[in-house]
């Protein structure tokens, strides 16, 4: 079970403030636990479930979240084993399995045969491996400047992670979304909320092998940050669509890794909503 701490609590009630007034929370019963979501649209729009990166929560998508809603149900999920409001109860998660079957599960709870899937750098590679586990409740899915996808990560970017990983605190989750993010300026309370999630004790990020990218079927988006310091983005752009049958890949200017969803929120719906309509 994971253990919040009050000031996690804290940033993360006011960041929820910053959605839409008419967002609702709902606690999904799964074998692992409730988890939360973050539903917001029209009752009978087209479901689009989100997917975070690591330590972002599903309140990440907020700068997303009221464009997106207009056409779509949007469900933004806090991830299994992640900082949020997602219980870790009764059965354990040991693997990357357990996360598949945990999201057919959440699926089943939120009534959803099909859905879009969108999922954010960790976020992307579970999209991508639960799109090829069910293919046939992802319509379309996107993936928006995927880890552990494409390509592995940059040793200079796990060096820089590595004294968050070792010692989290906040002050090292600061200094190194400062570094990642430079020149773009994340939302604050977003950023404390980050570095605050690093130090929620029980947190366990289940990890496993890149997916075969070359076996999705379904329409896959890709966007890449310009200036990601988690891998060359030209590069993984250019593998990207040597791998995808129905692929469509764009390099967004300006962005970087952990700051996309935020500061190009505009570009990143845009791009979005023409891919999925």
């Amino acid at each position: 079970m994971l253990v919040s701490l009050p000031a996690f609590d804290l940033a993360y009630d006011e960041l929820r403030a910053r959605w839409p007034e008419s967002t609702e929370e709902h606690d999904v019963a799964t074998p692992y636990g409730r988890t939360r979501v973050h539903v917001y649209g029209s009752a009978d729009g087209s479901p689009l479930v989100l997917l975070p990166g690591g330590s972002a929560t599903g309140l990440s998508w907020f700068a997303n979240a009221p464009a997106l809603g207009e056409r779509y149900r949007v469900h933004a999920v806090d991830l299994l084993g992640d900082a949020g409001r997602t219980e870790r109860r009764g059965t354990p998660l040991k693997n990357a399995d357990d996360l598949t079957a945990w999201l057919d599960a959440l699926l089943d709870g939120l009534g959803l045969a099909r859905t879009h899937l969108c999922g954010h750098s960790y976020g992307a590679w579970l999209a991508a491996r639960y799109a090829l586990h069910a293919p046939r409740r992802v319509d379309h899915l996107a993936l928006v400047d995927p880890t552990q996808v494409f390509a592995g990560f940059r040793l200079g970017y796990l060096l820089r992670a590595l004294p968050t990983l070792i010692r989290p605190s906040e002050a090292r989750a600061r200094a190194f979304l400062a570094w990642e993010t430079a020149g773009t300026h994340p939302d604050e309370t977003w950023q404390r909320l980050y570095a605050l999630a690093t130090t929620v004790p029980g947190r366990k990020l289940v990890t496993g092998v890149r997916p075969r990218t070359a076996d999705l079927l379904m329409p896959v988006l890709v966007l890449l940050a310009e200036h990601s310091r988690a891998h060359n983005a030209v590069e993984v752009a250019d593998r990207a669509r040597r791998m995808l049958s129905r692929g469509e890949v764009a390099v967004l200017p300006g962005a970087t890794h952990h700051s996309l969803p935020l500061t190009e929120a505009k570009q990143l719906n845009d791009r979005l909503m023409t891919f999925l309509d």
